[in-house]
Order: C-alpha cells, then structure tokens, then sequence
C-alpha cells in the first residue's frame, strides 16, 4: 500500500474547498504490531450455510465415501489404504468406513505453519486465519505492453515470483503459468521449481508432474536448503498435488508423487478441482459434498503414510457457465463454493485452502475488478486459510498478467481491510473526540490528534487506486490505471534480483538446465 503515515505536508483538499488541509506520508514502513493489515488476519464472519448445512455436508460425504468410493488407486496406494482400514471392492473402488475417516482426522495435522526461507513470512495456519496467494497454470502471458496473450516461459514464472517478492498483500507464491519454452517434462519441473525459488523467498508452492522427477526436485531443494537436514527442519516448499481427478477417482501418478513427497517431509496441498455441472455435480451443496469426500480420501491416505503430516484440505470445486459448460471462475456461485468450503474446514478444524480471485474477463478491466473483489472478499471474510489464485488470472486460468497482479496487491490490501473488521473498544466509541470538535472547536477533524494516530493504522490506502479529484487528475496529465500498472511492474523487475545466493545459484545452473536469467 501506498506512503501513509508520520510526516504531514499542507495539501489542496476538495472537501475543505481549497484551504490548507494536512495529507500524512509515512517516512518509514510501519511496524508489523501496528499495521493496518497483515496476513494471518482471522477472517471467518461470513457464513453461507447454517450449522445444519455443514452437519448434512459431512454426513452426504462420509456416506458417499463408504458406498461409492474412489477407483484407480496405484498399487502402491491400495496397499497403504487397506492397511489402514479401507475396503477394496470387486469393482476395484476403495470404499472408506465412517470409523476409518474419524480416525484419520483424529491425527492429522492441525495448526501447522508452512516455512519460507526468511521466517518473517511463514504461514500461521490455525482456525480463520487467512493469506493470499498466487497459483495456476496458465498457459499464456496476458501481455499488456504489446496487448496481446503469447506464451508463457519460464522467464515469466520467475519475473511473477519476483514482483510477489515485493507485494504486501500476497503473502504465498505457487506456481502460476507453465514454462511452455521448456519442452522436457523433467527439466520443466526442475525449471518452475527453481524459478519460484529464485524470485522469492516467501512460501512457494509448486507441481511435480511425474513421480520419475521427484528425487531431482529434492536434489535441487537440498542443495537451496543448505542440506537435507535443514530442509526437514523448515520445509519450505509444498507440493500441489491433484491426487484426485474428479468425479471420486485418484490419479495414479499424482498419487505417487504424493506418497514421495510426504515421506519426503514436503506439505501437501491435496487438490480436489471439480468443475460443478461437468466433473462435479451441479448443485453447489453437492459440488462441495464430492470435494470434501475426495479431500477426506486424501487425508485417510495422507496419514496411514505419515500421522500428522502436513497437509492442507484443498477443496477446490469450481463452476460451469451452464449455458456453455465453460469456466467461470469469477462468478458468485464460484465465491459461495470458496466460502462453503472454508466453513468445512473449519468444522473439521484443518488447514484449508481453495480458489478465489480468478477472473473470467481477457484483460485487467472493470469486470476483472468486480470478480475479483467479490470472490476474494467473501474467501477472506468466510476464514479461509489459504486464498489460491487470489492476483492475476484472467481468461478462467488460461491467462496470467503481471501488472493484474500488481493491481490485485490493491485489492488485498481492501479485502484484508475487510477481514479485520471494526475495532470497537472504549477509546474507538468514546465521544472525546467530538466533544472537543463540536464544543468550540474547528468543527472537523482533519486536524485532530486522533485522526492522525488512527489514519497510520485504521485505513488503508491503494499504491495505484486513483483517488483524486477530475481537476487534480487532469491537471496530473490523466494517468491511467493500466499504464501506472505497467510503470510499477517494470519498476520492480528493475530493481528485483535473485532470491539465491549467487554461489548456489551457480552450482544449480551448473547441475541443471535453467532456462531463464
């Protein structure tokens, strides 16, 4: 957000009719006890379903989990599941019982806190608290400058990870696009590993796309970490892993990564991305039904591996435009099935995380304003922990744009302020204040003591939102939010640098194939 804060200058304002008025400009960052908004905020005040709806939620997915069941298990996964207790079927369907899914939750990990390279932005992930985050895999760059979509490189993925960097508001990077100037799968999962990596030292999610690759990602990991040990110490990584594919199978590859990657010490993201109406039912109670059912697999499988491994409750259905069946990941049934979601995994008491602020619109414009500010604000204000895809996805995750990301960090900034909510204390309601003001005072309070000790810490303020008046904006040369966009993305990647120390950069590059500079 925006230099608010210590150091009042006189400045035109047009609410005192061009008299001398006071605007603040903080001379230093405030400190993080005191400002107005943060990650890890608790959120969790919006409710779409009454306790009845939840309680009917888990009740559909335990029993759909115990008569139909999830089919194409890898051998490896039958083995591990009916060890603990699940039922293989002459059908070839693993089938849970109620008594097996309770236990698991029993011990599976709760309040765990996935690491970044600098603690400073470690995710806290215990009841409403809530971060946002990137995430996706698009397959194009929404290129603004040339106004066009390409392709995306890994040169993209990095410069993306770079500018999260020095975004407050974005609080995780995971994956974003597909590095489609890499042609190898394996050197594609080693190249948007690194380039996470290399752009930011927050925490990063990432894919592995096949279980052949897992051993070199860590490698690779080790090497960054400063050794195995270290890295087990504070893992600082975590795999997003669609170890289902929707409606109620596993995905056998997906599912061997995942048992790797766990045994591994890597957080896992267990990603159930149903489409409502296409791959999940159409009804958004019962689309969220299949996805907790699914995740519910995931964690019954998650820890007969590793009790209490790390691992987030990923409910990710999304909707169909069902005039189309195409995607439409900035609609309002889209932020009820977020919100819906999160309140399950409240009641289950688990990390959680899905998707928001994902727009259907090709461009950063009005429409992709709107979608993202509604689906993002109901994800923050339902409590959910972990906001995927929360900054610049455009064109339903086909496309992503560096400067909507710079734009989405505004929009955070907005819906945190949403998150914390109203502070109502004794000295917020007492009438001091107006009494000094209304009783022979100025009859304002722009100047008053108050409000320049709460302006630092009560509002927020937007780095690029334009808030002044048409006669300042024209006298200002009528900027344009685009092109204020596109100044503070190549603003950032000018001064951004690598993440990595130039000596393990180095032997990295040296070891791997790395295809962006």
């Amino acid at each position: 957000m925006s230099d608010i804060g210590e150091v009042c200058e006189p400045a035109r304002s047009r609410r005192s009719g061009g008299r001398s008025a006071r605007v603040a400009m903080r001379a230093a960052p405030l400190a993080e006890d005191v400002r107005p908004i943060r990650g890890g905020m608790p959120g969790g005040r919006y409710k779409p379903l009454d306790d009845a709806g939840v309680a009917k939620i888990h009740a559909s997915a335990l029993e759909a989990l115990e008569v139909i069941g999830l089919s194409n298990a890898p051998a490896s996964g039958v083995e591990i599941l009916t060890g603990a207790g699940a039922i293989l079927g002459d059908d070839g369907r693993i089938r849970f019982p109620r008594a097996l899914v309770e236990d698991m939750l029993a011990k599976a990990g709760r309040n765990i806190t996935l690491h970044a390279r600098d603690p400073k932005h470690d995710l806290h992930l215990s009841g409403s608290n809530v971060h946002f985050g990137t995430a996706g895999a698009a397959v194009h760059v929404v290129d603004l400058e040339r106004n066009e979509y390409r392709d995306s490189t890994a040169q993209d993925l990095y410069d993306a990870a770079r500018i999260v960097q020095n975004l407050d508001n974005v609080h995780f990077y995971q994956r974003t696009m597909v590095c489609r100037d890499v042609v190898d799968n394996k050197e594609m999962d080693l190249n948007t590993l690194y380039a996470c990596l290399a752009g930011t030292s927050k925490h990063v999610g990432t894919s592995i796309f096949d279980p052949a690759h897992v051993a070199d990602c860590f490698e690779m990991l080790h090497m960054v970490a400063g050794g195995e040990d270290k890295w087990r110490e504070r893992p600082f990584v975590s795999n997003s892993n669609c170890f289902v594919v929707p409606p109620m199978k596993f995905a056998e590859e997906s599912c061997k990564v995942m048992e790797d990657c766990i045994r591994r010490g890597m957080p896992m993201l267990l990603l159930s991305a149903g489409q409502a109406g296409a791959t999940a039912p159409a009804p958004i109670a019962l689309a969220i039904v299949q996805a907790v059912a699914e995740c519910l697999a995931g964690v019954v499988y998650v820890n007969a591996i590793r009790p209490g491994a790390p691992a987030i409750f990923g409910t990710w259905p999304f909707v169909s435009d069902l005039r189309t069946g195409a995607m439409s990941g900035g609609s309002a049934e889209q932020a009820l099935l977020t919100a819906g979601c999160a309140q399950m995994h409240r009641f289950y008491d688990l990390p959680g995380g899905a998707a928001s602020g994902i727009s259907d619109s090709k461009l950063p414009d009005m429409q992709a304003g709107w979608e993202q500010a509604i689906t993002n604000s109901l994800a923050g204000l339902a409590g959910l922990n972990m906001c995927y895809e929360a900054v610049g996805m455009h064109a339903s995750l086909l496309g992503f744009s560096l400067e909507s990301l710079v734009l989405g960090d505004d929009i955070l900034g907005q819906v945190l302020r949403l998150v914390r909510g109203i502070d109502v204390t004794e000295d917020s309601t007492s009438i001091e204040a107006m009494k000094e003001v209304c009783l022979g005072g100025p009859g304002h309070y722009l100047g008053s003591d108050q409000t320049l000790r709460l302006m630092q810490t009560e509002y927020v303020y937007p780095a690029l939102g334009n808030r002044m008046s048409p006669k300042e904006w024209v006298e200002a040369g009528k900027p344009q939010l685009l092109d204020k966009a596109i100044a503070r993305k190549n603003e950032i990647l000018a001064k951004a640098g690598c993440m990595v120390d130039a000596e393990i950069d180095r032997a990295i590059r040296e070891r791997f194939n790395i295809y962006f500079k």
